[in-house]
């Protein structure tokens, strides 16, 4: 499956970190960079459950392609959320379906660094896109 051209510019970025330090400091810059959710949007029905951070998640079809924005009060877990829509943004719901969230995290070099809980809110976070997909109308 073709990297998006975000997902591949975060890919290089990570790969060329040398080092848990330099990967942590990326990771927070990412986390910067996500735009913010309003304060409207960080409602109960945006909310994800299954995340020990609060996580909230909105999800629009544009013309067969799927587009996400996320907000959370952690910083790492805005680092992380950030990396996760850059993998699946501009997606169609079939290419969603097929995202492996391991397997991305591996390629970043940040898989040791999840621990479970962060790893089950990160899955949360993808089940609920697909959720999302199944039902666009949510």
């Amino acid at each position: 499956m073709t990297l998006p051209d975000e997902a591949l510019a975060a890919l290089q970025a990570f790969e060329a970190a040398a080092g848990w330090e330099q990967r942590a400091r990326l990771l927070m810059q990412w986390g910067e960079r996500l735009p913010a959710l309003s304060d409207e949007d960080r409602n109960e029905a945006h909310r994800v459950h299954g995340c020990e951070s609060q996580v909230w998640l909105k999800g629009e079809l544009r013309e067969g392609h799927w587009h996400f924005a996320a907000a959370s009060d952690a910083r790492l877990i805005r680092g992380l959320l950030a990396l996760l829509l850059v993998r699946v943004n501009g997606l169609s719901g079939d290419a969603l379906q097929e995202v492996d969230l391991t397997d991305w995290f591996n390629q970043l070099g940040l898989s040791r660094q999840l621990s479970p809980s962060r790893s089950n809110g990160l899955n949360a976070v993808l089940q609920r896109m697909r959720d999302l997909q199944a039902s666009p109308a949510l």
